[in-house]
């Protein structure tokens, strides 16, 4: 995989894709944003794979999308630029594999959707989250489709509104993020976490993931058709019917992903 701004590697179950333009503190160019679509497609396919972590390499997570691409050009060139990030984002939910960021340093604008847009997130303590696009005269819209569907309106308007930095721990207690700890304990904690979900069938966790994002803006009788028919499906799998076999008999099960 020869990609020019990411990395990939692999640790058993577990894909890591890590933005690799630190000296442009991981801005979303269009190359990155390219390239993690393209990597993104092949994980979804493969089958060995069951959970993914998003990380950075140096200081910082993620600035947004990479301003000096975004000034001298028309509203057609703009347009392709957010439907290109929309389509990156919207592959994070629709790939089967329950997707982790792992977050230091600063996450704003896009790249605080990217950390809004995961399944999960892991922080460090003295990470922090914005969305200060209202600072420079663009509004961050699209990051607050993602923020509003995690921290709930009044809270996501503030971010919004108001542009300022909010810690890990703030974070945290909006939903925006699930853990934080020490920096030092990051990588360890994440892949831990990864590791935990991994031990899972990658069938069980792809009906699950992709049941819970068709479930989760309907109403309540639409949820509830959506979540019985799901579940009625995956106990017809082979892995659900081991799991329950081997649950009843106190053994662990050996799941066959189908």
């Amino acid at each position: 995989m020869n990609y020019k701004e990411i990395l990939y590697s692999e640790q058993g179950p577990v894909a890591f894709i890590t933005l690799n333009n630190p000296t442009k503190i991981n801005a979303l160019s269009k190359l990155m944003v390219s390239e993690i679509t393209d990597l993104l497609k092949i994980i979804s396919s493969n089958e060995s794979i069951k959970v993914v972590i998003i990380k950075a390499e140096g200081k910082h997570f993620c600035a947004g999308h990479y301003l000096p691409e975004m000034t001298g050009q028309g509203v057609k060139e703009y347009r392709e630029i957010f439907h290109d990030c929309t389509a990156m984002m919207e592959l994070l939910h629709e790939i089967p594999q329950p997707v982790i960021a792992q977050v230091q340093g600063v996450a704003t604008a896009a790249g605080c959707q990217l950390v809004a847009w995961c399944d999960l997130a892991v922080a460090e303590e003295g990470a922090r989250f914005a969305t200060p696009g209202v600072k420079i005269g663009l509004f961050c819209t699209t990051p607050g489709v993602a923020i509003v569907r995690c921290v709930g309106r009044k809270a996501a308007m503030e971010m919004l509104l108001t542009g300022r930095f909010y810690p890990a721990q703030e974070a945290k207690d909006l939903g925006l993020v699930n853990m934080v700890v020490p920096a030092d304990a990051l990588a360890g904690e994440t892949e831990k976490l990864a590791m935990k979900i991994a031990e899972a069938s990658r069938m069980t966790l792809a009906i699950g993931k992709r049941a819970f994002y068709a479930q989760v803006d309907k109403t309540d009788s639409g949820a509830y058709d959506i979540a019985g028919s799901v579940m009625a499906m995956n106990l017809c799998t082979e892995d659900a019917g081991a799991g329950i076999e081997a649950f009843l008999e106190k053994k662990t099960p050996a799941w066959k992903n189908r």
